[in-house]
């Protein structure tokens, strides 16, 4: 570690794990609810269940960005944190509001949880992905608007690189769209229109900034390949994220009454998403084939090279197969949506932190990697947590095909209810909560590999000693 303030990411990346444990737990009851419909009834209904598991993923994941922003930005600008005190005082804040909410949605019903906290002064509540109540998204905006005061002010006063450019201009885009998150119309139509501004221009837009940003940092340091090739590069994928994730907004604007001419911009700027990923995977491994130096930690790089490959396939791939119009009118809102969305999310954000734990927290521990006995341990578990996931997504795709076949399209012409299609559904979805079982054994083996690290730590080669 070069700068004593890079240890303000420590809390961050730690509490980032813990959330991250408490998704894959409330994932597997949500896989478990499925197939034993009153499993955990009604202590955990599966509509909390549900909110908890994709409320804890965008609460970890931006604790894993601010961790991987206080961790980088140092580096990239040459001089210490202008305040870690600050980083500390908001870490704390986030924490403690993120912890009072998740208990709030287990402790009260949903009712009676905006009732207490006063969501009719200014309602927002009861939306999907924005279910928090109106106090935590205060909390959140301030704890992000004081976050992104901290890194400016780093950056302004220390070396200006294209890394931290883009990197704060993707902080700075996801501040402001999370203010849409505060405006709830009271047409459907417009709600839902500008709810895509919190949600599409989050994860198709500027969290692709950060993404690359930190995937930039991590093969620079572990390839030791010139900036100036690097930043192109990232130039080119940005200019394209950008292009084609703010139209690309479009394909969900397809079914929700707004104006027909967003068939086609959707349809046209949706097939276009899939290039900067593509070229973000392309970017890596060229980056990895033409590295000056083999850097200790494999499991940093084989982390970085495999979230090009899943995010290539999550949010390309599989976001291509259901995005044009005419497909997107049968498959809409199916078990394909989730298929897309789990592969997307892990593919491009989940393994773009745990890349940079990877690599920052040995750094931290004043060490160039964990020991090989680690690393080994920790490969192991990018392959199952990865294999897992393609099965997972293979098998909510399968059964994505069989709900639009029998329920929107049959070739008799007798439609099967909601319910009777489930039942057809059920042994695939009996596979896909043993997938989540190996995931969450993949998970398990990642934090294992800290444990056999810390044993180990005299084989892990140490930080160069400073000039």
């Amino acid at each position: 570690m070069k700068y004593q303030s890079q240890a303000v990411a420590k809390p961050y990346f730690a509490f980032a794990m813990l959330l991250f444990i408490g998704q894959i737990v409330f994932g597997l009851v949500l896989g478990a609810q499925y197939v034993v419909g009153d499993f955990m009834f009604p202590e955990i209904p599966f509509n909390v269940a549900r909110m908890v598991h994709t409320n804890l993923l965008i609460v970890w994941l931006l604790c894993g960005f601010m961790g991987a922003t206080y961790y980088l930005v140092p580096e990239e600008t040459q001089c210490e944190l202008y305040s870690p005190k600050l980083a500390w005082i908001l870490f704390w804040a986030y924490a403690i509001a993120g912890t009072l909410t998740i208990i709030g949605y287990l402790a009260v019903p949903y009712a009676t949880l905006a009732e207490i906290t006063y969501n009719d002064i200014l309602p927002t509540m009861g939306r999907e992905f924005l279910e928090q109540p109106t106090i935590t998204k205060v909390g959140i905006a301030v704890v992000v608007v004081g976050f992104i005061f901290n890194i400016l002010m780093t950056i302004l006063r220390g070396r200006k690189t294209v890394i931290n450019m883009v990197l704060i201009t993707g902080l700075i885009g996801l501040a402001v769209f999370w203010l849409f998150s505060f405006y709830n119309p009271s047409s459907l139509t417009l709600d839902k229109y500008f709810w895509w501004w919190v949600v599409h221009l989050w994860v198709e837009g500027v969290w692709e900034l950060i993404m690359g940003s930190i995937l930039a940092f991590v093969l620079i340091k572990t390839t030791g390949v010139d900036r100036e090739v690097v930043e192109k590069w990232l130039y080119l994928i940005i200019a394209m994220a950008l292009i084609s994730g703010i139209l690309g907004t479009g394909h969900h604007y397809f079914f929700i009454g707004a104006p027909e001419y967003w068939l086609w911009i959707g349809s046209v700027f949706s097939a276009i998403e899939p290039l900067p990923f593509f070229m973000m995977m392309v970017f890596a491994f060229s980056m990895i084939k033409q590295r000056r130096r083999e850097h200790p930690n494999k499991a940093a790089v084989a982390w970085a090279a495999g979230c090009t490959i899943m995010a290539f396939l999550g949010a390309g791939v599989w976001g291509f197969l259901h995005t044009l119009a005419p497909v997107n009118y049968y498959t809409h809102g199916s078990q394909i949506t989730a298929a897309h969305g789990h592969l997307a999310f892990f593919g491009a954000y989940v393994m773009i932190v745990l890349a940079i734990i990877s690599y920052a927290w040995p750094q931290m521990k004043g060490r160039l990697s964990n020991s090989p006995q680690a690393q080994k341990v920790e490969i192991a578990s990018i392959w199952v947590m990865c294999i897992a996931m393609l099965a997972i997504t293979l098998l909510l795709t399968a059964a994505g095909v069989v709900q639009v076949m029998q329920q929107r399209m049959p070739a008799d012409g007798i439609a099967l209810g909601y319910m009777a299609t489930q039942d057809v559904i059920m042994p695939i979805y009996w596979a896909r909560l043993w997938c989540g079982v190996a995931f969450g054994v993949g998970v398990l083996m990642y934090l294992y590999s800290f444990v056999v690290a810390n044993r180990t730590h005299d084989q892990a080669p140490p930080l160069p000693a400073k000039a």
